[in-house]
């Protein structure tokens, strides 16, 4: 669930609360890290189970590290969009620079 990427992740990490959410498979993922306790809810039916600590914990990795993957991709997505924007706005200014040295070697010329 957690690698398809329709499926949201929420955290409330003051809380323990953490919320996997897939609305397409009408599916949701409630993990209560306080408790060791993993919600699963579909449309019809909502299980709640105790699970040990330590798989708790691994759940809650794995949840950290997709999640922090995703951040990751968002972060480069807008460093990319950044840089070619700052390029284009630098060859713009290249260019702007380079009419107005012409516009002042004409003037000096007819001087």
């Amino acid at each position: 669930m957690l690698k398809i990427s329709a499926t949201d992740i929420n955290c409330d990490e003051l809380g323990g609360k953490y919320y996997l959410s897939n609305e397409e498979q009408h599916f949701k993922v409630t993990i209560l890290s306080n408790d060791s306790v993993i919600r699963l809810t579909n449309t019809r039916d909502s299980v709640a189970e105790k699970y040990d600590k330590i798989f708790v914990e691994d759940v809650l990795k794995a949840v950290k590290e997709e999640k922090h993957r995703r951040m990751e991709l968002v972060y480069e997505s807008i460093t990319n969009s950044i840089e070619k924007m700052a390029e284009r706005l630098h060859n713009v200014l290249i260019e702007s620079n380079g009419e107005e040295v012409k516009t002042i070697n004409l003037i000096q010329k007819e001087d």
